[in-house]
């Protein structure tokens, strides 16, 4: 069985390894990497048709140019190549072996020399060939750089007769110059711009062809094969840097401007007027015979014949015998201090039977300036050809593929594709390190690190991702991929998620992990059926988590089961289930779940089961807290819900107020008592109980007088509270004189009472009537001063009653005054065609007559407009139409005269109908007839 707790490297139990082992090959892995160095240079076979040429003959020389390679044989024939090795021309250009080749800088020319004595110069793109003979075999031929655009057509050349020739062209044909005679054969001549650098047995020596004057002489270095059986090689780095490899001897010669005397064994024999000296600026000793050099950016590469032991000391005499046991030759690149960087052994073809001199190096022209940190810019990477006599085998520097292909094969992983990510492969090696890199940590069992590198590695591939999920699948790790797996660019297939998840749920150590996973994965990604089926069995067992259930919830949701979801909330009593609730309206699912909901937040439970009471009745959320099972306070939570109900329905849960004066009683005595003022649904003699049992006196004081008990009331008042103030207030709301009486009755009983009473009672009681009721000789506390207060205070009362008439005097005085003055003030009558004209007239008009009204009415002022508009109150006629008196009263009625008398007599005569029973009234009536008064007003205050 799974752990719970998987390790580091994946989901485990099976797969762990001893620490002991893993530390082990760790430590062989760090050995293995610090001794074994990576190459520097790649190296293929030349194909084409070098095989087939080599099969028949052998390889004797080569010379490189930068379109073309020409190789010679023994047979005496020139080949002309493409760097595929496919032969584009053949010269039989000699009769015997071929000892050198040369091109000119623009590769228009070859040039060849041979033991038959001859030297011949092939136009490569005309029919133009030249031949001159020498009769003593030639070693060595440079072609003058500029050999194809100058009609010069120089070249030098050398061999066995020991002179180095100059051949040019002249304007009586072609004619030779010795340039250098007498110090035994020319070996090697290499020419770069106008310097000659060329090897004899004596050394080396350097010649300018600017000003026809030899500028050096280096010497041959000591105890070095003879040159007929290790050649010098001689090969010009740049323009002024010579490199010179002579048996086990290295040197770099540079060519200088500023007059100086030589040194490092140079010989100046020069005059002192020349402006070049050469000057030697590296040199070393290999335990190797050079067989040849060529530079490789600021190193070299130099390939390397290892002699045998026993025949070293005889090789610088004799011709080693070939017994078949020879050494594989090898290419070195080292510095300039001899520092080897790397060293490759070549398989050739036979190298058992091979001497030193067998073997040769040419490199292609390259720009060392394109060499730099290391790297070489695209397209300019130096080739190297290394010669055998039946192979050639070409050496180029290993590019970024190379380097991580070599990783790889090393199994440095991580490294390979560091080097990818550092930009230095394309997608398809990237694809390649990757799934390699994943296939080499699945085998180590680090499924954790594999899983964290997907995302780099598989980036948006679909199909990798889903090939890599169903893997990690089978082996059962797939829980640790989970995290890393991709829900867009790209998409997986619905299946990939759906196990992905299903993988989650089989141990209680990923339920947390399943959990974020549902909620930060959109649900458009799988089914959740398939989770949900994987996850139901495992409901009422040991394996099912907390998380589980809420990941279980989350399904369900998604699947829109939302009872389902729901019930599963309230066991896990999640915070957020009010308002999934409320958000789905599952308000029918919560009959069960009271208790659960109260326990979680009874505030908010509170308040959605009252909000819901049409669904949920108050007496079915009663008996479920009455009846919790679970460890909780359930009367407190009974109490709160019953309070608020009342708050918001009193009628809603009358039927349990008896139980509610309980719970107030123990959880908030401060509010019974507004309870049982505002509730007519509690038994008095049950509520007077609980209040005697929890000693609450006013609710106690309250029960006893809604029982009627009033005296008893009182007497609690009195004895337990000692509360005057509220004995009096009780007494005087119940408006019962007996009660005062009682309440006398109780003071008397304790002398101090009689004080407060004394001090509460006025307004209410005579205090004489109180002191009358004292027995004689009953001592008071503080009487003299209470009496002395009631007096104070009755004279400050008589005092204010006093100042308060005084007060109510003035302000009627003020009133009628102001009001004689309202009623003298003049009423304002206006005709109606006088206003009509007086709209019609225009602003400037109007501003002058304002001006002249308001001068003339300076000292009157007008109470207001008649009512009626200009019009009689009665016949509604205007004033001007009838030429009649007319009356306005205060109440700014107006009437015409005649309108007003028709209108009184009408009024007398109902007055006197009324009247005729009463004879002592009628003088009175008749003068208020005699009066006239308006109308309207009259009528409605009639």
């Amino acid at each position: 069985m799974a752990s719970n707790h998987p390790p580091e490297n994946g989901v485990g139990g099976d797969d762990e390894r001893e620490e002991d082992d893993d530390a082990e090959e760790e430590e062989d892995e760090e050995v293995r990497e610090d001794e074994e160095e990576e190459p520097r240079l790649k190296y293929q076979r030349l194909g084409g048709s070098v095989p087939s040429l080599l099969s028949n003959d052998a390889a004797a020389s080569i010379a490189v140019a930068e379109r073309m390679i020409a190789l010679g044989t023994h047979d005496g024939t020139v080949h002309i190549l493409d760097f595929q090795g496919n032969q584009v021309k053949e010269y039989a250009a000699h009769t015997a072996t071929v000892n050198d080749i040369s091109f000119d800088s623009e590769g228009e020319y070859v040039g060849s020399c041979s033991d038959d004595g001859s030297v011949v110069v092939n136009g490569l793109f005309t029919d133009e060939r030249l031949k001159f003979e020498y009769h003593r075999p030639m070693k060595t031929i440079a072609l003058d750089p500029d050999f194809s655009r100058k009609p010069s057509r120089r070249f030098v050349t050398g061999g066995l007769a020991g002179q180095l020739f100059l051949n040019l062209k002249n304007w009586l044909g072609y004619g030779k110059q010795v340039l250098h005679d007498g110090e035994g054969p020319i070996h090697a001549v290499k020419w770069r711009t106008s310097l000659i650098a060329w090897a004899n047995d004596a050394g080396v020596k350097i010649y300018d062809m600017a000003n026809n004057q030899r500028i050096s002489f280096i010497e041959r270095p000591r105890g070095s094969p003879r040159p007929e059986l290790l050649l010098p090689h001689l090969v010009w780095q740049d323009d002024t840097l010579l490199v010179i490899g002579w048996g086990t001897c290295v040197k770099i010669a540079a060519i200088k401007t500023n007059p100086s005397n030589g040194a490092n064994g140079l010989q100046r024999t020069i005059s002192i007027s020349s402006t070049k000296y050469v000057d030697i600026v590296a040199s070393f000793q290999t335990s190797y015979y050079i067989s040849g050099i060529a530079p490789f950016g600021d190193t070299l590469v130099v390939l390397a014949y290892i002699p045998e032991e026993n025949a070293e000391k005889d090789f610088r005499s004799t011709v080693p015998s070939r017994q078949g046991t020879a050494q594989r030759p090898e290419v070195r690149i080292v510095t300039w201090k001899n520092d080897e960087l790397t060293t490759d052994a070549l398989p050739v073809h036979g190298y058992e039977h091979y001497k030193a001199k067998d073997y040769s190096l040419a490199h292609a022209p390259f720009s060392g300036s394109s060499y730099a940190g290391g790297q070489w810019a695209a397209g300019d990477e130096p080739l190297y050809y290394i010669v055998s006599p039946k192979d050639v085998v070409i050496a180029r520097p290993r590019d970024a593929e190379d380097h991580i292909s070599w990783l790889l094969q090393h199994g440095w992983h991580e490294k390979a594709l560091a080097a990818v990510e550092a930009g230095h492969g394309g997608t398809e090696l990237l694809d390649e390190v990757g799934s390699r890199y994943l296939d080499h940590l699945i085998i180590e069992r680090k499924y954790a690190e594999a899983a964290s590198l997907c995302p780099k590695l598989l980036r948006s591939s679909a199909s990798a991702w889903e090939r890599w999920v169903f893997h990690f699948a089978h082996l059962r790790q797939l829980p640790v991929l989970v995290p890393y797996m991709p829900i867009e660019n790209p998409q997986l297939s619905d299946t990939a998620y759906e196990v992905a998840l299903v993988s989650l749920t089989t141990s209680p150590s990923f339920h947390e992990l399943l959990l974020s996973t549902i909620k930060s994965w959109p649900n458009t990604l799988y089914s959740s059926m398939p989770v949900i089926s994987a996850i139901e069995p495992q409901l009422n067992t040991s394996s099912m988590t907390d998380l589980l259930k809420e990941a279980l919830a989350e399904l369900y949701i998604i699947n829109t089961q939302y009872e389902k979801a729901f019930t599963l909330y309230a066991d896990l009593m999640k915070p957020e289930i009010f308002d999934f609730i409320e958000k789905h309206n599952l308000h029918d699912a919560i009959h069960d779940k009271v208790v659960e909901l109260m326990i979680l937040d009874s505030k908010r439970a509170v308040h959605v089961l009252i909000l819901h009471r049409d669904f949920i009745p108050p007496s079915e959320v009663v008996g479920q807290l009455l009846g919790a099972s679970k460890k909780c306070d359930e009367k407190s939570l009974l109490h709160l819900y019953l309070h608020s109900l009342f708050e918001i329905d009193p009628q809603a849960g009358k039927e349990f107020h008896d139980l509610q004066v309980d719970l107030y009683a123990e959880y908030e005595p401060k509010m019974l008592l507004p309870f049982l003022r505002s509730s007519q649904h509690y038994r008095l003699d049950k509520a007077y109980e609980t209040c005697v049992k929890k000693d609450l006196v006013r609710e106690q004081v309250f029960i006893l007088g809604r029982m009627g008990n009033v005296k008893q009331a009182l007497a609690v008042i009195i004895n337990k509270l000692e509360d005057m103030e509220e004995a009096v207030e009780f007494v005087t709301m119940q408006h019962d004189d007996d009660l005062w009486e009682e309440l006398i009755k109780q003071c008397l009983r304790k002398p101090e009472m009689i004080g407060m009473l004394l001090e509460h009672t006025v307004g209410n009681l005579d205090p004489l009537y109180i002191v009358k009721k004292v027995p004689d000789g009953l001592e008071i506390p503080r009487l003299r001063d209470r009496l002395v207060k009631i007096i104070t205070d009755y004279r400050t009362e008589t005092s204010l009653r006093h100042g308060c008439n005084d007060i109510l005097k003035t302000d009627c005085v003020n009133l009628l005054v102001k009001y004689y003055n309202e009623a003298r003030r003049a009423v304002h009558l206006e005709i109606e065609e006088e206003g009509n004209r007086k709209k019609e007239n225009d602003d400037t008009s109007f501003g002058q007559k304002a001006e002249r009204a308001s001068n003339s009415v300076k000292t009157m002022e007008l109470k207001s407009k008649t009512r009626g508009g200009g019009r009689c109150c009665l016949c509604f006629d205007p004033f001007y139409i009838q030429n009649l008196s007319v009356v306005v009263f205060f109440c700014c009625h107006a009437y015409h005269i005649a309108c007003l008398i028709g209108a009184s007599d009408s009024m007398n005569e109902a007055s006197n109908a009324s009247d005729s029973d009463d004879d002592s009234e009628n003088d009175d009536a008749q003068s208020r007839r005699s009066r006239m008064c308006c109308v309207l007003c009259t009528t409605a205050g009639r």
